[in-house]
């Protein structure tokens, strides 16, 4: 049984390594545009071989797709038109636009939509680790419209990647991800602008940045061809999260401004509570 992944950066290269580890499949398959990619992925071990798109379809039994989650929306329906009994599997980090573009599809059954909530600020081949995945959640979405063997091979490449599992609709997983994911990487981004600019008036502002900054602003490395896909498919869930966001920090600004020091203590304290879901 032979699998193909569509993408060979961070996520898919991660499980290219993955599975040459655990020999559930008897090939890899890779599928990358980007030339330099395909022959780091080689290079690298992340796959067997780089075979075109058409190829690796009639030639594997699972599809796995971990490009952009825009290249997703436009390629999912044709992956779905050249498939027999194949299984298809999108691990992209939005579902509701992607899921409405196939609902009616004759074969919407042999497709799996999940997403691995794992990752780091790096891309391409080179950012690959066998370890990404593991005891990290695999969420997946709507998956009682799946035939049951396509979820059940889905599973299995799962566990092959030592993750946990989680179901929700559509609508609960890209409302939550708006949430614990796409807030983060907003506020790295806006964050290093911030820092930035004042390094502009005050060269040496970074001589000062210490494990705190570096870990606060580290997903400001992330790509922007990644995430601007993102923000635009998830955009309600994200204006609503950047919304109560801007909120907050108005708050501690008016508190500081008049200052307010007892309450800003106590919004810190009550951020803090924070601890009893983040050990």
């Amino acid at each position: 049984m032979n699998i193909a992944i569509i993408g060979l950066g961070l996520i898919g290269g991660s499980i290219g390594i993955r599975l040459k580890q655990t020999h559930f499949f008897d090939k890899i398959i890779g599928v990358e545009k980007n030339e330099t990619h395909q022959k780091k992925a080689l290079q690298l071990g992340l796959v067997d071989e780089i075979q075109p798109l058409s190829e690796a379809i009639n030639n594997s039994k699972v599809i796995v797709l971990t490009v952009p989650v825009d290249t997703i929306l436009n390629l999912l329906p044709e992956i779905m038109e050249h498939i027999d009994e194949q299984v298809v599997i999108d691990m992209g980090s939005t579902k509701s636009i992607i899921l409405e573009r196939i609902k009616d599809h004759p074969k919407r059954g042999r497709y799996v939509a999940a997403h691995p909530m794992t990752g780091t600020e790096y891309s391409g081949p080179d950012a690959a680790l066998a370890g990404l995945f593991e005891n990290k959640m695999m969420v997946y979405v709507e998956a009682f419209r799946s035939d049951e063997d396509a979820f059940e091979l889905a599973d299995a490449l799962t566990e092959q990647l030592a993750m946990k599992t989680s179901f929700m609709t559509a609508e609960e997983h890209d409302m939550h991800t708006a949430y614990v994911s796409h807030i983060s990487h907003l506020t790295s981004f806006a964050l290093a602008l911030t820092v930035l600019e004042k390094e502009k008036s005050q060269g040496r502002i970074f001589e000062l940045a210490g494990s705190g900054f570096e870990s606060t602003v580290r997903l400001a490395k992330s790509s922007p061809d990644m995430w601007t896909p993102i923000f635009k498919q998830n955009r309600a869930n994200v204006l609503e999260v950047l919304e109560e966001h801007i909120k907050q920090l108005q708050h501690i600004y008016q508190k500081i401004d008049q200052e307010d020091y007892p309450a800003v203590h106590k919004w810190i304290k009550k951020s803090n509570k924070i601890k009893r879901i983040i050990k």
